[in-house]
């Protein structure tokens, strides 16, 4: 069982997760995130110097729950093109939240991407692991180009994600995801 200040650091991580997500990251303040949690925004320089630190700490929070996503997706079956499509279909569980705000990953690199390099480099460590995990099915596969359909699919799914949310288009979106698993399931093992 964790510390009452272990809970507090996980009630502001979480806090400040859902404000970047609904809000960014630019339009979140630590106030926003005391209102939230209760917390006293004083209290908040025992767990985080500054909010760059906060936002280290969702970035590690997100890598933590897409690591053992992939690993259900890893233990879901031994054909890549099914681990593929299982990761697919967690994705696509998410589509209230994709229609109401777009992808929490895409969303985060787009905003932080005129900000300083450390930002942008931390809040692309979700898509990295993403992208290497892909990766490592395409070559089970057999593609040469791995690293090109991860990057392809990457791109698929965060257009599909941006443009479903911009039009908040239900059927788009279920019509997309439909197309992005026909893709997967063509893919020959080779």
């Amino acid at each position: 069982m964790g510390t009452k200040g272990d809970n507090n650091r996980t009630r502001i991580v979480e806090a400040a997760d859902r404000l970047f997500y609904q809000r960014g990251y630019n339009q979140t303040s630590f106030s926003d995130i005391a209102d939230i949690t209760g917390i006293p925004r004083g209290n908040f320089y025992y767990y985080f110097k500054t909010k760059d630190d906060i936002l280290a700490a969702v970035v590690d929070a997100r890598v933590a729950q897409y690591e053992e996503a992939l690993i259900n997706c890893d233990n879901a079956s031994d054909d890549p093109r099914e681990r593929l499509l299982t990761f697919i279909d967690i994705m696509a569980g998410s589509e209230k939240a994709v229609l109401d705000a777009g992808c929490p990953i895409g969303s985060l690199c787009t905003e932080l991407a005129k900000d300083s390099d450390e930002l942008q480099t931390k809040s692309r460590e979700v898509f990295e692991l993403l992208r290497d995990w892909m990766c490592q099915q395409f070559e089970a596969i057999g593609y040469a180009d791995a690293n090109d359909k991860a990057m392809d699919m990457l791109a698929r799914m965060q257009g599909v994600a941006l443009i479903a949310c911009a039009f908040k288009d239900n059927a788009y979106l279920h019509r997309s995801v439909a197309e992005l698993k026909s893709w997967v399931n063509s893919l020959a093992l080779n």
